[in-house]
């Protein structure tokens, strides 16, 4: 079965993955050097690296099911579980301990549907999600840390505290939408009661 998704094809890269072509290679090349593509025995992986990493990242960026996924990649929906159960752990984050003091980072909550409902709740999507609290750098655009999931009906405000990336983020500089009101977050571009314009 061939694939209509590959890594050969650099419009593929930034539309699934959410990386430039340029940073993508930068990855495959820190993989190879963490010796992620060995010469195995036995039977070889169905997908070149490159392709294992895109069908990794499509999976998370893009929530798709792996039933919906792998036949894009040409390939089964077990052999792309196995992919994601073996590359999986050396792209997850590890946290950070500190930040420059002239860092800034921007968090926001996002709800990941599941069907683990010993956690999951109905939430505003209407479906059985959890709420996982993402924080960013600011100029890099790099995760740099990603909360416990919570049940998918808490509020971000509630999240951000339970969830432990306020514990996480130390007391860095953190800014935030108007979903964290209440919190000690800068909210940017809100007008408090009785302003008539935005302070500079």
């Amino acid at each position: 079965m061939a694939g209509v998704i590959t890594a050969s094809e650099p419009s593929w890269i930034a539309l699934f993955s959410g990386l430039s072509p340029r940073t993508f290679r930068k990855l495959i090349t820190a993989l190879r050097r963490d010796g992620l593509d060995p010469v195995r025995q036995g039977r070889p992986w169905s997908l070149p690296l490159e392709d294992r990493v895109l069908l990794l990242t499509s999976y998370w960026r893009t929530k798709q099911t792996l039933r919906q996924l792998a036949p894009l990649f040409g390939i089964s929906k077990s052999a792309a579980n196995r992919i994601i159960d073996h590359l999986g752990p050396s792209l997850a984050l590890r946290p950070r301990q500190r930040f420059r003091k002239d860092n800034v980072l921007i968090v926001d909550g996002t709800l990941a549907p599941t069907r683990n409902h010993t956690i999951a709740e109905q939430s505003k999507n209407c479906r059985y999600s959890t709420n996982h609290q993402v924080v960013i750098d600011a100029d890099t655009r790099l995760v740099v840390a990603v909360g416990r999931p919570l049940p998918g009906n808490r509020n971000d405000c509630r999240a951000w505290e339970l969830s432990g990336a306020k514990v996480a983020v130390g007391k860095a500089v953190v800014i935030a939408d108007g979903g964290y009101r209440g919190t000690s977050l800068i909210i940017p571009h809100r007008r408090e009661r009785g302003q008539a314009e935005l302070p500079a």
